[in-house]
């Protein structure tokens, strides 16, 4: 009688914690599909809460509710397509990643001269997934198209300069990148901590070594993929916007490496040469008071680092669309 007494404890107290998990966002990770295009993207349609954090993925991959393929009448969009920095993973909720933000601030900033019967809706699309470079990008613009965007902003971060040909290996391998759900929030509780733990190691992709010892010129790969999507932005008649974000070691003038100037060198000149609209933000970080403080961790910028950087992208989309955007509202898609 004590054995059962004691099974049926035991099983009240799991099932107690695996509630708890649940509620707490374990069990429900958000999950990646393989592509041979794209290397892989973020699966659509998923709506989960973890760790307190609102993440919403639509049918086309995008970190936004349900949208409709064509813009709809009356409706400035801004088509934003990026990697983490952009998608804000799962430490930023919904409403504070840097698409988010900028959405809002456009809606604050409509300029009243204009047409005071033009009320326009705005939509920020946000195309992203983590460690996306410039080929991953280029390709989702190639599957899914500008969406009727009248601006297209690509927004990277110095290491995307150096990223590889699109790759699909880690998904359903590498912690980061899971295609199915785990068995129960307490087995993945217990994977995700021993991992941070460093309790375990992360599995072995034998296949990424030779993914990530790429030969060649890989700057040169991914210069040549912007200069496609800023083709790609002119052919479908939209405005095109490139930003940079730097790592965390580049605000302090002696943290950068050589190999990142002479590839930052390298896109300035290929910028300049193209006539981009680019925003450096490395300057406008070192100007700050503490740009260490913007971050959340040696990449990725807290929720005041998103506000500095979609400040800065919402006034230069406010400059390129100044007295026009009622005019184009009005056109049809």
């Amino acid at each position: 009688m004590n054995y059962l007494w004691i099974s049926l404890g035991l099983a009240t107290v799991i099932g107690l914690l695996e509630l708890l998990l649940q509620l707490v966002g374990f069990g429900h990770p958000l999950l990646y599909l393989a592509d041979p295009e794209l290397g892989y993207l973020i699966a659509p349609n998923q709506q989960i809460r973890r760790f307190g954090k609102q993440i919403t993925i639509n049918q086309y991959s995008m970190r936004n509710s349900t949208i409709s393929a064509s813009r709809p009448a009356e409706t400035l969009r801004i088509l934003m397509i990026g990697d983490s920095i952009i998608n804000g993973g799962g430490w930023t909720d919904q409403r504070e990643t840097i698409p988010s933000l900028v959405q809002q601030q456009l809606q604050r900033s409509f300029d009243p001269n204009c047409d005071p019967n033009c009320d326009p809706q705005i939509e920020v699309l946000n195309a992203s997934a983590n460690s996306w470079s410039p080929r991953n990008q280029l390709a989702y613009l190639k599957r899914f198209g500008s969406f009727e965007a009248q601006a297209i902003v690509l927004v990277i971060n110095t290491d995307d300069l150096f990223g590889t040909a699109p790759y699909s290996v880690v998904v359903g391998r590498a912690p980061n990148y899971p295609d199915r759900k785990p068995p129960s929030a307490l087995a993945e509780a217990l994977y995700y901590y021993s991992l941070k733990l460093k309790l375990l190691k992360p599995p072995a992709i034998p296949e990424l070594v030779n993914i990530q010892s790429e030969p060649g010129d890989r700057v040169g790969a991914n210069l040549a993929a912007i200069q496609q999507i800023h083709t790609f932005a002119q052919a479908h008649h939209a405005q095109f916007i490139l930003a940079m974000t730097p790592l965390k070691r580049e605000v302090d003038p002696s943290g950068s490496r050589d190999y990142e100037r002479k590839a930052r060198q390298r896109l300035n000149e290929f910028v300049q040469s193209q006539q981009i609209n680019f925003i450096d933000f490395l300057p406008l970080f070192q100007a700050l008071d503490a740009p260490a403080a913007i971050y959340h961790d040696t990449i990725h910028l807290n929720p005041i680092g998103n506000q500095q950087v979609s400040e800065h992208i919402t006034q230069q989309i406010n400059q390129l669309q100044s007295g026009l955007i009622c005019q184009q509202l009005a056109a049809t898609p």
